[in-house]
């Protein structure tokens, strides 16, 4: 997402005041945005010019979710700083790698079928012990050790690489979200069940 690479780039004051005017922004003219479309030829202005009135929260959560872990520990600490209760509401909204441990293994099952199998070694190479303690009880003995060789066979492996795999891994989360195919568990009361 570009609104992600330009608020990275952003001085942190002026980064923290753009966050906070996407949160509070009202509707805009239609003509309006059309203009500024045309103008920027940008993904971010084009987005918000075809939806009516989105979520502010889900929009700076979407634009989280794509920042590379140190722009966004940055940048969450500046807007926290600004406003913890609004940085809370987009928090509750962004889903990250860690987040895994909220999904059922049934949804994590179906996970581990849709991601890329050359990507996967790559995003548990960063992972921690129980992320990828996750993954393989959801995996045949055999798959969980030849995953765990692909792994171990991998080397030193940059950052960014191990970021990029793990951010498609979330991606598939979400758009399975999306199509309604897998849940997250909040491990609240509501998923309880009597017997």
């Amino acid at each position: 997402m570009h609104a992600a690479r330009v608020l990275a780039l952003l001085p942190e004051d002026y980064a923290t005041d753009v966050m906070m005017r996407i949160l509070h922004m009202e509707t805009v003219q239609r003509e309006v945005i059309e203009s500024v479309e045309a103008t920027l030829r940008s993904e971010f202005i084009s987005s918000l010019g075809r939806s009516s009135k989105r979520d502010s929260y889900e929009l700076l959560a979407e634009v989280f979710n794509n920042f590379d872990r140190k722009t966004e520990g940055r940048l969450t600490e500046l807007m926290d700083r600004q406003s913890h209760e609004d940085m809370e509401k987009v928090k509750s909204l962004m889903f990250t790698f860690e987040d895994i441990a909220r999904l059922s293994q049934e949804s994590l099952m179906r996970v581990v079928t849709e991601v890329d199998r050359d990507r996967l070694p790559v995003a548990l190479k960063g992972a921690t012990d129980s992320e990828r303690k996750l993954f393989l009880q959801c995996m045949s003995k055999r798959a969980g050790n030849i995953l765990l060789e692909e792994i171990a066979s991998l080397g030193p492996v940059r950052v960014k690489d191990v970021e990029a795999a793990q951010a498609e891994i979330v991606t598939t989360i979400k758009n399975l979200m999306n199509a309604g195919e897998i849940d997250i568990s909040d491990n609240s009361a509501s998923d309880e069940f009597i017997s």
